[in-house]
């Protein structure tokens, strides 16, 4: 009898049938279901588990998320699925626009593309030789010029650390999860000084949710910048929790055409304090290795100062060392941080049902640029292939090698599936209505140029790490 009832547990699942409609229903944040393949799943009780935070799944809830699983998970999370699932989608049908990419992912896969390649070991190395170069600088003279020279090998420093935290977040860029960890705490936590826990929650929400004006963290700047019309009706933001309130401080937008430069001059104090204020004080939101991740901080504000301490001269002097180093790392135009959308990428209100595919390409871009430039951008500059499939190691993003086979067969899918020259003359149409004023006096009518797949010059990056 108890065989009986077990198996009868077992098969549940399949014999329960929803339609799309009554999945959609469960979207609330204590009731969650999603689809896999035409199979529901209940990830309520995974939500405070999942390491790279909550806010994925929330933005998806009562959706298909097949082509989000492919893109982002190993085959072996797939054995996880099981114990969540409460029943089968009655009317499951898969577009061509997903057919097209999972065939794609599949082909990636069997090319092996998706494997070890990073070329971490000269990462690392990379970091070793700019960090050892900055403080013989600093300690071997005391020339003014000396000193310029190591800030700016200490910003390429902290580029190169973004760039490995980056890609150790996305996949395993070591041989063993262990060192993939330890590689992910000294680039971000010990070199960089920002919680590697803090960057993987918001760098995962703004994948999922690209450009989304609610989930997107990475576009809700205000008060100090606004991307879109859309976000002076005070929008509430899923990440923060808080509604971004257009209010007199908010006025600011109206010259951030004059601010956006010396405001990304000290833009990396506010990752500062966002690592800080996720570990110290919001204990709601699950932190894995909480403790160690502390610690690397701490590593970070014992060796940072005392390099700055060792600087000749008084505050201003070395003040202005350090502005030169926070210059290299964000405020040159060919690293600047500009809003997507002013590049033509869409923005968008509540995240809607739309297709994985259309979100990431519409909100993404290509940089036109030399191979050589590769390692300044961290192969970064393909933004759609990094989108699209996000566990792909950089060279089978971009080297020289392999860089026809992602970018020739993304670029022609996304655009014949997206609706081609129609697709681009409607972006177009948003980026016009969309864009402040003072951003289309300030960038150009190439800035507003229609986006969608193609390619733009470097000095008009879009680059968040």
């Amino acid at each position: 009898m108890e065989d009986t009832k077990k198996a009868s547990e077992k098969t549940k699942p399949d014999m329960r049938r929803v339609t799309t409609a009554e999945m959609a229903r469960h979207c609330g944040e204590g009731d969650v279901w999603v689809a896999v393949q035409g199979k529901v799943y209940d990830v309520t009780a995974w939500l405070p588990h999942r390491q790279g935070g909550d806010l994925p799944l929330l933005s998806l809830a009562g959706q298909d998320v097949t082509d989000a699983f492919v893109a982002y998970h190993l085959a072996s999370a797939w054995r996880v699925l099981d114990r969540y699932r409460v029943a089968t989608l009655s009317d499951y049908a898969v577009s061509e626009v997903s057919r097209d990419y999972r065939r794609l992912v599949a082909e990636f896969a069997r090319a092996g593309l998706d494997r070890k390649g990073h070329g971490c070991a000269a990462s690392l190395c990379a970091m070793a030789a700019l960090m050892a170069g900055a403080v013989w600088l600093v300690f071997a003279t005391t020339s003014v010029a000396a000193h310029m020279a190591a800030a700016v090998m200490l910003g390429f420093l902290w580029m190169q650390s973004g760039f490995l935290g980056h890609d150790s977040g996305h996949y395993v860029v070591m041989r063993t999860g262990v060192l993939n960890r330890a590689v992910q705490l000294g680039a971000g936590n010990c070199v960089a000084g920002i919680s590697i826990g803090w960057w993987k929650r918001n760098h995962n929400a703004h994948h999922i949710a690209c450009n989304s004006l609610d989930h997107d963290p990475d576009v809700q700047h205000m008060p100090l910048f606004a991307v879109s019309p859309r976000l002076f009706a005070s929008l509430t933001s899923a990440f923060y929790r808080r509604a971004m309130r257009f209010d007199a401080a908010a006025r600011l937008v109206s010259y951030q055409h004059w601010t956006f430069y010396p405001v990304m001059c000290v833009a990396r104090v506010n990752l500062f304090a966002q690592s800080l204020l996720l570990l110290l004080f919001i204990r709601t939101t699950r932190v894995p290795g909480r403790l160690a991740e502390l610690a690397g901080l701490a590593v970070f504000w014992v060796w940072y100062p005392w390099l700055v301490s060792r600087l000749p001269g008084g505050a201003p002097d070395r003040a202005r060392r350090l502005r030169a180093a926070q210059l290299r790392r964000h405020g040159d135009p060919a690293r600047a941080v500009l809003p997507e959308p002013l590049l033509g990428g869409d923005v968008r209100g509540a995240a809607p049902r739309r297709r994985l595919v259309q979100k990431q390409t519409r909100g993404t871009l290509d940089v036109a640029c030399p191979p050589w430039m590769d390692w300044f951008h961290g192969e970064l500059q393909f933004q759609v292939e990094h989108h699209l499939f996000p566990r792909l190691p950089p060279p089978a993003r971009g080297a020289p090698g392999a860089r026809p086979l992602p970018q020739a067969r993304t670029a022609l899918r996304a655009l014949r599936l997206l609706g081609g020259q129609r697709a681009h003359a409607a972006d177009a149409a948003r980026c016009r209505h969309a864009g402040a004023r003072g951003h289309r006096r300030r960038l150009g009518p190439r800035a507003q140029e229609p986006r969608m797949g193609g390619r733009q010059h470097p000095w008009l990056i879009y680059f968040i790490i």
